[in-house]
């Protein structure tokens, strides 16, 4: 048991999608468990921002904490372990998506895009035959298939901010390939082929491992190799070496990048690719976004930042559904 002298704290703060804090107001369930699966706090709270002084400390495995996050009309989020200690406040900072929700794309719209990042523009606008069919291919993907786009943003988000030998694995792309299937969990490019070496040095240096049996979920794959920074939300990169090509004289590999819930493979693949066999479902973008966004946080890294936000999906106003009930009727 713990003397009356050994505390820690926590600091645990609210975000919404918008990766702004949560309104004031909005009643939070707070729960705080210990190591033992002891609950420690268990209670409402009407603010985003809450501190909580004199919790236990154990100096064991009791001090890997766990914090789940709920309100009305949201998923829940959490965290866990959560390594507390007596020398300092423990930051953890949880987003909460409504159950209803959308996709706000006002900052990924194409102009504003090629002003805040050029070189994703750069990826996604090559091989189109001219800029304004760049333009409508991306705004047909946005209109069309919004957690797609969401995925291809995350995705390339995550990229960037991953450090190899030199540069980004963004650095690296070339081209999108657009005649085949974006989907809401993974896409594919053409890629410079000198990032397979960075990548293999990368994981000499424990940034990331090496899958192996990638063939197996991913067909026609000869390597691939999952970050390992995060307990969740790791990017994933896929190579298919076989399948070549020169883009302005530049030799490129094809690659398959994605982001997978778990880090861990078993977990992997029992808890995310087993299901999704079974069902036809995908990962779901909104999750990445949700786990990717508290992971950095966590990990005091740049924050994940894609051009979009999450919020909530209102529903129709009554009296427009009176007014068009009336139309019919007349």
């Amino acid at each position: 048991m713990p003397s009356q002298t050994d505390s820690c704290s926590v600091q645990i703060q609210v975000f919404d999608g918008t990766r702004q804090p949560m309104d004031t107001g909005i009643a939070l369930l707070i729960r705080i468990r210990d190591g033992n699966q002891k609950e420690l706090v268990s209670k409402f709270y009407k603010k985003p921002s809450i501190l909580f002084e004199g919790l236990p400390f154990y100096n064991n495995f009791g001090d890997n904490y766990a914090i789940v996050v709920s309100a009305s009309g949201y998923d829940q989020a959490g965290f866990h372990p959560v390594h507390m200690s007596p020398a300092l406040v423990q930051p953890v900072d949880l987003m909460l998506l409504p159950k209803r929700r959308k996709y706000d794309f006002e900052q990924a719209q194409w102009d504003k895009l090629a002003g805040a990042n050029p070189k994703l523009a750069e990826i996604l606008g090559s091989g189109a035959p001219s800029a304004a069919a760049a333009k409508k291919r991306y705004e047909d993907l946005m209109r069309e298939k919004p957690p797609s786009m969401a995925a291809l943003l995350n995705i390339t988000t995550a990229m960037r901010n991953i450090h190899l030998p030199q540069g980004s694995p963004l650095d690296y792309l070339k081209q999108v390939i657009w005649d085949q299937s974006i989907a809401q969990d993974r896409f594919f490019a053409w890629a410079d082929q000198g990032l397979v070496q960075q990548v293999r040095l990368a994981c000499a240096q424990g940034v990331f491992k090496p899958e192996f049996g990638s063939g197996l979920f991913h067909p026609g794959a000869t390597s691939s190799y999952k970050q390992v920074l995060f307990g969740e939300a790791n990017v994933q990169l896929t190579f298919h070496e076989q399948e070549n090509k020169s883009l302005n004289g530049v030799p490129c590999v094809k690659l398959e990048p994605d982001i997978d819930y778990y880090r861990d493979e078993a977990a992997h693949t029992i808890l995310e690719v087993i299901p999704n066999l079974i069902s036809g479902g995908k990962t779901d973008p909104a999750t990445i976004y949700v786990l990717r966004w508290i992971a950095g946080r966590h990990a005091g890294v740049p924050e994940f930042t894609p051009p979009y936000s999450i919020v909530k999906d209102e529903p129709s106003q009554p009296a427009e559904g009176r007014t068009k009930a009336s139309k019919r009727r007349t």
